[in-house]
């Protein structure tokens, strides 16, 4: 049975209150998508939209909305980074995070940063909804799947089983691998990726290294084809030069 996180906390809120909801979102379409979807809603008002996590955390500052409803895998400034400014800044906005997988250390580490929840991307609107309103409230809430892994997870550490097997992938890289991961995928070279992460050029390039060496390919070329295989990457809807999406075309 898929256990849903929705834990509401106490919090003043005036009957009927509308909900001001702040935008994050990389991909034009699905952004324009889903400020659709919630612009229907009674109580929800989109104050403003931003495709990058720089932009997010300014407009949070600006707007202080309810709630930060964010992709993870934005440009410029991760979607951890973001979080975690975005709650230094405008402390009462709450956010929550809209996210591919359900990588336990991933999950977490958003959890520390401040988020108030997180959603995977295929969740339907009445789940996306559902977590709105109730970190609007002052709960927090992770998608069935999630939860339902981290508890399975905490029981095996629990019952002291150690498991044996390889782990996936993605489990094989860290959070700012993965970064570095999609970001080398939407087409930034070393210098870029430096900037955008506030490394050094040296660093990103270690950590390239690194990557490849974990997931055992060589190349650029055939490291964006594992990923692409292993769902390790997103694939930009609406960009027309994405090395990945090249990739894609090539290879079918």
């Amino acid at each position: 049975m898929a256990v849903s996180t929705a834990r509401l906390i106490p919090r003043p809120v005036a009957p009927n209150a509308r909900i001001r909801l702040l935008l994050a979102y990389r991909h034009t379409l699905l952004r324009q998508a889903l400020r659709t979807l919630l612009s229907a809603e009674g109580d929800i008002d989109v104050v403003h939209e931003v495709e990058d996590g720089k932009a997010a955390i300014e407009a949070a500052e600006k707007y202080r909305p309810d709630i930060v409803l964010m992709d993870t895998q934005l440009p410029i400034v991760s979607g951890i980074e973001a979080t975690r400014l975005i709650r230094k800044r405008a402390r009462l906005s709450r956010v929550l995070l809209l996210t591919l997988g359900a990588d336990d250390e991933y999950i977490l580490q958003l959890l520390r940063a401040g988020a108030s929840g997180c959603l995977l991307k295929d969740a339907d609107s009445q789940e996306l909804l559902l977590a709105i309103r109730a970190a609007h409230r002052g709960g927090s809430y992770l998608s069935p799947a999630i939860s339902d892994k981290m508890v399975q997870n905490y029981i095996r550490l629990a019952d002291g089983h150690v498991d044996d097997t390889p782990p996936p992938p993605r489990e094989l890289l860290s959070v700012r691998e993965r970064e570095i991961l999609q970001l080398v995928a939407d087409g930034n070279g070393n210098q870029q990726i430096a900037q955008q992460l506030c490394l050094s050029v040296k660093t990103v390039e270690a950590h390239k290294a690194h990557i490849m060496r974990k997931l055992n390919v060589r190349g650029r070329t055939e490291l964006i084809k594992y990923a692409i295989r292993k769902g390790l990457i997103e694939l930009e809807m609406d960009a027309t030069a994405n090395p990945a999406r090249e990739i894609v075309a090539l290879a079918s």
